[in-house]
């Protein structure tokens, strides 16, 4: 397995959840808003993850219906459990060659996805395909380029003092064309024209430390990956270093932002 992929443990739906779900459920709906899709239309969502965007979608947009598909069994799992909503079909599916008949979907969309697949342009190529003529496609990525996940920046910002060899580990050197521009132009080489980029924001709130810190020590995703793979003297000294180093606010909460960037294009 690759260096840079080895800590990418994302079977585990639940872990998941309290690491990133919580935070995606914030992001979506706000989504949804800027992307601007009528009701009664038939969607379909690339990378349903534990079903953030999915029940944002079936709870804003009043869709006819969705089909919503995942590479990883534990999230569809997930996800059924979490959103069990007649309308919504979940399954088990390959963003870069979908089991959809070309023109069959009004809207197709991903949240926090694209970043995690090979071939990017093959998947955007795949979204454009099954979408009908007239129809849209949204998706967005966090900002990790731009520190836009503060709590994960933090969090590498510490394990990297610590140990240099982490960064190569760090999102930001993953995944650099998460930026309005790699991202426009990324949708463009898949024949999206006239892609729109804007940001989305919202809040990451942590009850306190031990909120902030119990998700690094569940093992799903990177930064939960590499925490757990420390030796208990090494992850002792990264933890006491974020308890050190993080903002408080006087009741005890740890108040920080997530930042993603989102694109929309409309389908000729």
């Amino acid at each position: 397995m690759a260096e840079t992929t080895r800590h990418d443990a994302w079977q585990a739906g639940d872990s998941y959840d309290a690491y990133m779900g919580r935070w995606s459920r914030q992001v979506a709906p706000r989504f949804l808003d800027w992307l601007g899709a009528p009701d009664g239309l038939d969607w379909l969502e690339l990378g349903c993850g534990t079903g953030a965007l999915s029940a944002a979608i079936l709870a804003r947009c009043n869709p006819r219906s969705l089909t919503a598909i995942d590479p990883s069994e534990g999230f569809v799992a997930t996800a059924r459990a979490n959103v069990p909503d007649g309308r919504a079909a979940f399954r088990v599916g390959d963003a870069q060659a979908l089991d959809l008949e070309t023109a069959s979907r009004d809207v197709v969309a991903s949240a926090l996805m694209l970043n995690f697949v090979p071939d990017k342009e093959k998947a955007l190529a795949e979204m454009k395909r099954v979408a009908r003529p007239g129809g849209r496609i949204g998706f967005y990525v966090w900002d990790y380029p731009g520190g836009g996940i503060e709590f994960m920046r933090a969090f590498w910002n510490a394990a990297t003092a610590l140990d240099p060899a982490a960064r190569d580990l760090t999102e930001d050197r993953r995944f650099p064309f998460c930026t309005p521009d790699g991202l426009t132009d990324l949708a463009a080489r898949a024949g999206l024209a006239a892609a729109e980029c804007a940001p989305i924001e919202a809040p990451t709130v942590f009850r306190d430390f031990d909120d902030y810190w119990r998700p690094f020590t569940l093992g799903a995703g990177p930064a939960p990956g590499y925490c757990t793979s420390l030796d208990p003297e090494a992850r002792q000294r990264l933890k006491e270093k974020l308890h050190d180093t993080l903002p408080r606010r006087a009741d005890g909460a740890i108040a920080l932002k997530a930042r993603a960037w989102a694109v929309k294009a409309a389908v000729a």
